[in-house]
């Protein structure tokens, strides 16, 4: 299969105010992409798209909360405003909410579908139209490991992460032969402000963003369909498949759930 050139494409890019979502937009910009970025930070935003065109490519600024759906529909409305198409779009909006399910409030839950899951379904549902009259596009879901193995302490988040998997399950079969391409990514603990406050086993480091951003544009190029990343998570999922409880030993043996030490600053990604 041919590699997808990202040449003057016209990419939007949820979350982009920092982590995943920033290296990643600078990474579409090196790659001779134009961005929308999205997120609620507006001055970190505009910081990225100084950043973007320094590089010689245009930058839109949206200021928007994924969960709000009149918000998302006037991201993708400017982008096809400004550039009269979207080739990409990066949902990567975010944000962790941890609790013990004996302390789990129904609000916990909802709070965190409202961004992870149906942020993601309405980025998607807005692009679609847009995409599947010209025939191309790309979709990438920038999930987690947790949408494939659930980890303690992290039911809300989890939840919506397996929700998210599901439903790029059934899109990318869906658009099969449409031309628009799914991909959903699965990265174990990155170094984000999402997770500052945890400490993590060396079984489980926490990954440098750029990576999953080379991961995330490299799979749309390859047109791949799901990136499990990392040695040792593909191997949990696996035992996971195969084994379950054996795979809840290893999480409880090593940790995987990491240990908070501070109180964390931020949830928003």
């Amino acid at each position: 299969m041919a590699k997808r050139d990202l040449k003057n494409k016209i990419a939007i890019v949820t979350g982009a105010s920092s982590g995943i979502g920033r290296v990643t937009a600078l990474r579409l910009a090196q790659e001779g992409a134009h961005l929308s970025l999205a997120a609620r930070r507006v001055e970190l935003l505009e910081q990225v798209a100084r950043d973007i065109r320094d590089l010689g490519r245009e930058a839109l600024v949206v200021p928007a909360d994924v969960s709000q759906r009149d918000q998302v529909r006037e991201l993708v409305e400017r982008t096809v405003e400004r550039w009269g198409r979207v080739d990409v779009l990066i949902a990567n909006a975010g944000i962790y909410v941890r609790s013990p399910v004996k302390e789990l409030t129904v609000e916990a839950v909802e709070r965190s579908m409202a961004v992870n899951f149906y942020g993601v379904v309405y980025g998607v549902l807005d692009v679609l139209p847009h995409m599947l009259a010209r025939g191309s596009g790309h979709i990438v879901l920038v999930c987690s490991l947790d949408g494939r193995k659930g980890l303690p302490l992290d039911a809300p988040y989890v939840t919506a992460k397996f929700a998210m998997r599901g439903f790029g399950d059934v899109l990318r079969q869906e658009l099969h032969g449409t031309g628009v391409g799914v991909s959903i990514i699965y990265p174990p603990r990155v170094d984000t402000p999402f997770i500052e406050s945890l400490n993590m086993p060396w079984a489980s480091p926490k990954m440098d963003p750029g990576r999953v951003a080379d991961i995330i544009v490299g799979a749309i190029r390859r047109q791949r369909a799901e990136v499990v990343m990392g040695f040792w998570p593909r191997m949990l999922d696996l035992l996971n498949v195969i084994a379950p409880r054996w795979a809840d030993w290893f999480v409880r043996i090593l940790n995987l759930e990491g240990r908070e030490v501070v109180s964390r600053t931020s949830d928003e990604v």
